[in-house]
């Protein structure tokens, strides 16, 4: 990797250099590969978007379909871009909205948490930092899973911590937390919490998108036990290369919510902006893969955990 990485690194960098519309110009030759020759995941994505939108006619599902796959290639060239960008050239590209109301949290001693999926371009959260007024030298922290392939797991940690992000093992996450508040810090984390756990993480089922759904509970679990203000963030795509993120407050006491609140609000927040606009979802992800019955057939809970039906 100390040899092949820097060349790697080089590559992308010196695409990163080309203006944004040399790189849409490469993104479209990208879609005509991805999708009509090798049809990357297509069998997944039509069947993702026909099980989520029954109501949806053929035609708007093929809509969505061709609008997604334009969009995922415009989110490896955007992403790209972020190893080179200038604050200055960002910010013409994202607008940030609400964290004036993390800034009052900050004010007052209380770190956040921004619950997300894996819609529009998340990558360009990495910036966020960028947005704020009075706390710039805020920590803002991405927690990651290590990508398999090391080079690419190295050059997506460049691209997120260039404009100011920090990336964090999610198996570490809790540590850096309890560090930071020893040190009195406040810092804003986020949680990208659309993923398919596995069988033995799974302690909650949730209707998302016409779908029995297996979800993530942890999340919910470190945000209550370090009593952050947590909010929900929307992002929109106005135009090509354009985002308007918004960060809504789902609250301030996250332990006077109910059991799972959290979580099932998220879901909720989230279920209303895809149906805004689908074709910036991450369809090519198989999230429903594990169904309910299976798990009830193999799986059992004992003490609060998921064990194998076949230890009795």
């Amino acid at each position: 990797m100390r040899i092949i990485y820097p060349i790697v690194h080089a590559f992308f960098y010196a695409l990163s250099l080309l203006p944004f519309r040399v790189l849409y110009v490469i993104s479209d030759a990208f879609y005509v590969l991805v999708y009509y020759i090798v049809g990357y995941r297509k069998r997944v994505v039509r069947n993702n978007l026909k099980t989520s939108f029954p109501e949806k006619s053929a035609d708007e599902l093929r809509q969505i379909e061709h609008g997604f796959y334009h969009f995922l290639c415009d989110y490896f060239v955007e992403s790209i871009k972020l190893l080179s960008l200038t604050p200055k050239k960002l910010l013409q590209h994202i607008e940030f909205h609400g964290l004036d109301q993390m800034e009052q949290c900050f004010d007052e001693g209380q770190s956040t948490a921004a619950i997300l999926g894996h819609y529009c371009n998340w990558e360009y959260l990495s910036t966020t930092g960028l947005g704020f007024q009075r706390y710039k030298g805020t920590l803002v922290g991405l927690i990651y899973h290590p990508l398999r392939n090391d080079v690419m797991d190295r050059l997506f940690i460049d691209l997120r911590q260039h404009l100011g992000g920090t990336c964090v093992p999610k198996k570490d996450i809790l540590r850096q937390l309890l560090n930071l508040r020893r040190e009195g810090r406040v810092s804003l984390f986020g949680y990208i919490s659309d993923q398919t756990p596995k069988w033995e993480n799974i302690h909650l089922w949730l209707p998302f998108l016409h779908h029995d759904t297996p979800v993530f509970t942890g999340g919910e679990r470190i945000m209550r036990k370090m009593n952050n203000a947590v909010f929900y963030v929307d992002m929109e795509r106005p135009r090509r290369g354009y985002y308007i993120v918004t960060f809504r407050l789902i609250t301030r006491q996250p332990n006077e919510l109910e059991p799972d609140g959290i979580t099932r609000r998220f879901f909720e927040m989230l279920e209303q902006t895809i149906r805004r606009d689908p074709r910036y979802y991450l369809w090519t992800h198989n999230r429903w893969k594990r169904t309910h019955e299976e798990f009830d057939r193999r799986f059992k809970v004992e003490h609060g955990k998921v064990v194998p039906r076949n230890e009795e």
